[in-house]
């Protein structure tokens, strides 16, 4: 067995995320590390949080803020932020977006206060 996995981010359908639309590589039942996802930021995002994950965030285009439990902090081009289990959080703008959940992103684990 390969001690290596290579993923084609834009051969990967996209799905439907709090934030947009997630394109999620290395969502594999024995990868339990991390997962990487390029999202498509939407302006009808929800507010969601995790209770496990901890997500880094990394704006690969445009521009937008992020809203990080009531605070809106700006993004561009280049910023990354690292968001911690509990943080209320959703992306606003028009973005894409590099996100890496840290252990590996698991479905179940997303949170909506409404």
């Amino acid at each position: 067995m390969k001690k290596y996995v290579i993923e084609q981010l834009d051969a990967i359908e996209a799905v439907a995320c709090p934030c947009g639309e997630s394109r999620r590589a290395f969502v594999h039942p024995d990868n339990l590390v991390a997962t990487l996802h390029m999202v498509d930021v939407s302006k009808e995002s929800r507010t969601h949080y995790h209770k496990k994950l901890t997500e880094i965030y990394f704006v690969l285009e445009g521009e937008g803020h992020m809203e990080l439990d009531g605070d809106m902090v700006p993004l561009n081009l280049m910023t990354s932020i690292l968001i911690k289990p509990g943080c209320r959080h959703r992306a606003v703008g028009n973005m894409k977006i590099i996100n890496i959940p840290v252990p590996a992103f698991d479905p179940t684990d997303e949170w909506f206060d409404d």
